[in-house]
């Protein structure tokens, strides 16, 4: 698991304690349960939550790219993201379909 640095270099100045909660506990305790859960299947779980709460900022960017990295694949992503739209809304669906798209468009350069 890598080390989680994004809630310090974004916020440690401003609100520590929330830059420690995000790196440490979210990222670091929660997220390093692998035993539990595979990384896999809690990006899985997180992108259809941002996605549910219409959240499809940049924060469902870096899920999204963190799902890839965790064996996501293109096809999966698709699919989930089809079966969503019909419990998440289709606007949402929508917009995290360019987000994918555009996340997983190495692998279609490489496979041409």
């Amino acid at each position: 698991m890598v080390k989680q640095t994004a809630g310090r270099d974004a916020l440690q100045e401003f609100a520590p304690k929330f830059a420690e909660l995000n790196d440490d506990v979210l990222f670091g305790e929660v997220w390093s349960r692998e035993d539990k859960l595979s990384l896999k299947m809690r990006s899985i779980i997180t992108v259809t939550a941002l996605i549910s709460k219409g959240i499809v900022d940049s924060s469902l960017r870096y899920h999204i790219e963190t799902a890839k990295k965790n064996g996501v694949t293109k096809d999966e992503m698709a699919e989930m993201l089809t079966h969503l739209a019909f419990y998440a809304g289709w606007p949402n669906a929508w917009a995290a379909f360019h987000m994918a798209k555009e996340v997983y468009a190495d692998q279609d350069t490489a496979q041409e």
